[in-house]
C-alpha cells in the first residue's frame, strides 16, 4: 500500500463484532507472538474485556488494532499491533489520532502507554514524552510514555 492509497482505503474504529475480537486477536499473536518472540501468555495478560479495542479495516479485514483501558483520568493506551503488510502507511498514527479523539470525548486528561523503543519516534510525533528509563519486558526494550491531553 501506499500512503495515498491507505489514506482512502482503511477505517479506524471500535471493534464491532465477535469475528472482528477473533481477528484483531490473531493480528496481535502474529506481531507479539510469531514476530517478536513474546510467549502468549504474556500478549494475553487478562486484559482485554475491560478495554476498548480500534481496529483499523482493510478489504473487511482487521490490519490493525490497539487497546484502550480507562482509569481515572487516564488511559492506558496497549497492544497496538499492524500487520506486516499494512506496516508505514499511516495506520498506526490514524489509530493514535482517533485514541486520542475518543479519550478527549470522554473527558481523559491524558494517555499512558509503553512503547517499544524502537518505535519511540512515532510516538513522539504524535505528542508523547518518555517517561523514565528504559526497561525490558518480555524481552523487549520499553520506555514508559505520555500524552496530556
Amino acid at each position: 500500500m501506499t500512503d495515498t492509497m491507505a489514506e482512502r482505503d482503511f477505517e479506524v474504529r471500535p471493534v464491532s463484532s465477535r469475528e472482528e475480537v477473533a481477528e484483531l486477536l490473531q493480528v496481535r499473536e502474529q506481531v507479539f507472538c510469531v514476530e517478536q518472540g513474546v510467549p502468549i501468555r504474556d500478549e494475553r495478560d487478562g486484559r482485554d474485556a475491560e478495554g476498548l479495542h480500534l481496529v483499523a479495516i482493510v478489504g473487511g479485514h482487521v490490519v490493525a488494532t490497539c487497546r484502550l483501558i480507562f482509569s481515572g483520568d487516564a488511559v492506558l493506551l496497549s497492544r497496538l499491533a499492524v500487520d506486516k503488510s499494512a506496516r508505514r502507511c499511516g495506520i498506526a498514527g490514524a489509530i493514535l489520532d482517533e485514541s486520542d479523539r475518543i479519550a478527549r470525548a470522554r473527558g481523559q486528561r491524558r494517555i499512558l502507554l509503553h512503547a517499544q523503543t524502537y518505535v519511540r519516534a512515532l510516538y513522539e510525533k504524535h505528542g508523547y514524552e518518555p517517561r523514565g528509563r528504559i526497561f525490558v519486558d518480555a524481552g523487549i526494550e520499553h520506555i514508559a510514555m505520555e500524552k496530556h491531553l
